[in-house]
Formats: structure tokens, sequence, C-alpha cells
């Protein structure tokens, strides 16, 4: 009964993988992205202005969406990959530890 529940949710949500792995790479990114901009800022803050913000409307605005372009198709290929009685469990688990970082990361 359960093992039929879990291949039926994994035939489910097999279609929409790609919507699924932008749901993970956008968290990522919005969990993640702060660090990496700060890390980015550490590398430049000798720069000049105008070169320091030009570095990061290419990092924000072609960086962000590059990682995004291409880390989706990538992690609905690695889904795609799992069988139907581990696919449903997977995107469960992926789901909530997002939401755990997300919310342990709220009270920092």
């Amino acid at each position: 009964m359960f093992e039929s529940w879990i291949v039926q949710a994994s035939q489910w949500v097999r279609p929409h993988l790609m919507a699924v792995s932008l749901m993970v790479v956008a968290t990522l990114l919005v969990l993640y992205g702060n660090n990496i901009n700060a890390a980015v800022r550490r590398q430049i803050h000798h720069y000049h202005f105008v070169l320091r913000t030009t570095l990061f409307i290419l990092l924000c605005a072609f960086g962000y969406g590059l990682l995004t372009s291409l880390l989706t198709p990538f992690f609905a290929r690695q889904l795609a990959q799992l069988p139907n009685y581990y696919l449903a469990p997977v995107v469960l688990i992926v789901t909530i530890t997002l939401g755990v970082l997300a919310e342990r990361k709220g009270q920092a």
C-alpha cells in the first residue's frame, strides 16, 4: 500500500522535474546569494566604484542567471535517473531540507 503510494507520487512528480529543479536552484541562490555577494565584495573592494558596480551587475544579472540556466537542467537530469520508488521521497527530503535551511538562515 505505502509502496504504491510512493510510486504514484513519483509518477505525478516526474513530469514536473524541471519546475522542482528550478525551485531548488532558486531557493539555494536566495539562501546563499548574499554569501556569494559578500565573498565577491571582499575580493573586489579595492577596485574603482565603476568597476565594482559593473562586476556586481554582471554577477547578479548574468552570473546568477547562468547558474540557474545550467544547474536547473543538470539537477533535473539527476532526479530523472532515480527510480520511481526513490523519486518522491528524495524530492520531499530535498524540499524539507531547503525549508530547514531557510528557517535557520532566517534566525541567524
